[in-house]
């Protein structure tokens, strides 16, 4: 070892050259701060960049029913 420090663990090595990661909220592996999707478990990382959601199946049987009551009352 000589006076200039040559010798150094992977610990002190600088890491700002990489890019910012953070963890994915549904399988917690480290995915780009910018990605949209995570490459792991390929769930959309925000609400916003996801596609539009089916309806809730509730709302559909709901509206399904009433339709049916209506129909039954206008030809009963």
């Amino acid at each position: 070892m000589n006076d200039f420090g040559d010798e150094f663990d992977d610990d002190d090595l600088d890491v700002d050259d990489e890019e910012p990661t953070v963890p994915c909220p549904y399988c917690k592996r480290e995915v780009h701060e910018d990605a949209q999707r995570c490459p792991y478990c390929e769930h959309y990382l925000s609400e916003e960049d996801s596609p539009a959601g089916r309806k809730p199946w509730l709302l559909v049987v709901g509206v399904i029913v009433c339709l049916y009551i209506v129909f039954r009352w206008v030809t009963g």
